[in-house]
């Protein structure tokens, strides 16, 4: 995908951009990805026509703006092609090499995101040992880039995540264990379902129906509850609206017709047109 809410406010332990940013977002990083771009000025529009190859080469450049914007650039390309760089001789170790040798955070919390799409077997201990980095938001786009990696051996690291302090770690990880897709991730999962702060419980219940595991529909339910949505402190209508059809099509995954009544409730009667939307869509795909 290239295309995921906060009780209590910020995230403990600072108040980053990145941090402001996921605050109350169930898929903290794609936007994250999307908003940076900002940074971007009009005179990198010719980007737009580069290769994946092509970034790689500014990558190794010495002016550092250049660098930091190609990175950027060829993590928005891997994300619609994580084959991309597959042909280029040396790529992923490259990736690795830069990676070690930079002192920009910036461009480290790229290159970690890039090694996670292009799925480089070398890549875990690059991406456990940057889990202790000081940057918080860096660590947050290596938990992101562990759900990419698809290496089984990157569920106990998120594993160890899910228990952080601070519920933005622990959301991100809830929402990368879903993003590996491994049956493993079912049992670390479970314990965030009551979790103190909403969208980490929200998290943890999207992820495991991704797994299959029926474990959080409760909470899945919960999200469906207007009363109990309009109790969550500093959600927006649209981000309302955002979490219930999340919760309506991870519900018919994982339950089925079993959620028919409910559904068809939400269908008739819900106040927004989205939201109800995404329950007749559902409905209809379970042959309803």
């Amino acid at each position: 995908m290239h295309e995921e809410l906060q009780s209590t406010g910020q995230p403990e332990g600072g108040d980053g951009p990145l941090r402001t940013f996921i605050g109350l977002f169930l898929v903290p990083l794609l936007v994250v990805l999307v908003c940076v771009a900002v940074f971007v000025g009009f005179g990198w529009i010719a980007y737009d026509h580069n290769s994946a190859e092509d970034y790689l080469n500014d990558l190794k450049s010495g002016w550092r703006p250049r660098r930091a914007q190609a990175a950027y650039e060829l993590s928005k390309v891997l994300v619609g092609d994580p084959a991309a760089l597959d042909d280029v001789p040396g790529a992923r170790e490259e990736i690795r090499r830069l990676f070690e040798e930079s002192d920009d955070p910036e461009m480290r919390r790229y290159l970690v995101l890039i090694m996670g799409y292009t799925q480089d077997p070398e890549a875990l201990p690059w991406l456990e040992a940057t889990l202790a980095d000081p940057d918080s938001e860096t660590r947050i786009y290596t938990l992101w880039a562990l759900g990419t990696l698809g290496d089984p051996d990157a569920v106990p690291l998120l594993a160890r995540a899910l228990q952080d302090p601070d519920p933005g770690i622990r959301k991100t990880a809830a929402f990368a264990m879903g993003e590996l897709g491994l049956g493993a991730g079912v049992e670390p999962l479970v314990p965030l379902l009551e979790d103190g702060v909403a969208d980490v419980r929200w998290n943890a219940a999207l992820s495991l129906s991704r797994l299959g595991s029926d474990a959080g529909v409760p909470v899945l339910e919960q999200m469906l509850d207007r009363d109990l949505m309009a109790g969550v402190p500093e959600i927006t209508q649209a981000q309302t609206e955002d979490a219930m059809v999340s919760a309506v099509q991870a519900l018919g995954a994982v339950v089925g017709l079993e959620a028919q009544p409910l559904l068809e409730e939400i269908a008739d009667s819900d106040p927004s047109l989205k939201v109800r939307r995404a329950a007749h869509a559902v409905l209809e795909s379970l042959g309803v």
